[in-house]
């Protein structure tokens, strides 16, 4: 080994651990930015016309001929490595189009939950009158309950919400089956389904109360009356007076577990849940016991107003007499026995 004049002169007892102080540089086998501008590499090392042949044969080489951008392999592999990691933490365990389908049909029916809210509960607390609420009720009806807009609004929303978080939920189970390998029966069952989680739990209980307030509604008179144009909020007066305990219990039920769920999962779409508080976040509890509180205090906030109007003004109104009664007596028969007025 030739000597170098900028160093102390070595003996030849140690030549053979000091000669492996000077070591001489590994050329680059790779170029992670592939000759990309503002790179490590100078400008000045790339001609003024672009790439030559030589340097594109390089890359092609480097690459295999494959078409990477201007990612090199380097790059490639270090992305392959953290997707399987990720895959391997569960952070990519949603299927995107189902969860769209649940995001974006929430959205669509809170439009119309708000307008709904809004002419049974709102205008009834402001104007203190079932009569002159009926007013707005019948000008809007025609806009949600009409045979194009009733469906986009209400039904389609309301049905792909449901089938897509049971679909979703279900393919969060196949995916932890997959992920811990059981192929047979008895190694399915010792893996438990995934958690169940609050606002979830909220929404399957939120489907029988919906449902048996669609059916006396809307079902319930076209069956039997061919149509629903007698239904108004006289229609809901009637029933909370022919039987208060089970009107008052059961609304006060549904419009609880439906405006948690729907502030709930609003946070979630937003990222606003204390769940979502990033782990980097300063005082992580404090904030995720404020968002907490917050998120509870719009929902019971909520859940008053509809109540005020609701319980307040609409169920507080009595029977209604004349033929119209008569009417309304009759499809309360229709209701099952535990339920019926």
């Amino acid at each position: 080994m030739e000597s170098n004049p900028d160093l102390p002169p070595i003996d030849d007892d140690e030549a053979g651990v000091m000669g492996l102080t000077e070591v001489d540089p590994s050329p680059v086998e790779d170029t992670p930015t592939e000759y990309r501008a503002n790179s490590y590499f100078p400008d000045q090392e790339r001609p003024e016309g672009g790439e030559t042949k030589e340097m594109q044969g390089i890359r092609r080489m480097n690459t295999l001929g494959l078409r990477l951008g201007d990612r090199g392999p380097a790059w490639w592999r270090a992305s392959s490595q953290n997707f399987k990691m990720n895959i391997s933490n569960g952070k990519l365990l949603t299927y995107p189009p189902v969860l769209r389908i649940q995001k974006y049909s929430s959205y669509t029916f809170t439009a119309f939950a708000a307008l709904h809210i809004t002419n049974v509960s709102i205008i009834p607390f402001a104007t203190r009158s079932v009569s002159e609420s009926n007013r707005y009720l019948l000008l809007t009806r025609p806009y949600y309950q009409s045979t194009l807009t009733e469906p986009l609004l209400v039904g389609l929303p309301l049905l792909a919400h449901v089938t897509s978080g049971i679909a979703l939920r279900l393919w969060r189970r196949r995916q932890a089956l997959k992920r811990y390998g059981a192929e047979t029966r008895t190694d399915k069952r010792t893996i438990p389904w995934p958690v169940l989680s609050g606002t979830s739990a909220l929404g399957y209980a939120l489907v029988p109360f919906a449902g048996f307030h669609i059916w006396t509604t809307r079902i319930l008179p076209l069956y039997a009356h061919g149509d629903s144009s007698l239904i108004s909020l006289n229609y809901i007066s009637h029933g909370f007076a022919l039987q208060p305990l089970v009107s008052f219990a059961g609304f006060t039920a549904m419009v609880g577990v439906g405006v948690w769920h729907f502030v709930w999962g609003g946070a979630k779409w937003l990222g606003w849940a204390p769940s979502q508080v990033s782990n980097e976040e300063e005082d992580r509890e404090l904030v995720r016991k404020k968002r907490w509180y917050v998120i509870n205090g719009i929902s019971a906030a909520i859940a008053g107003l509809w109540l005020a109007g609701s319980l307040g003004v609409v169920g507080r109104d009595g029977k209604m007499g004349g033929w119209v009664g008569k009417e309304y007596d009759e499809l309360y028969k229709y209701l099952p026995s535990f339920v019926r007025w």
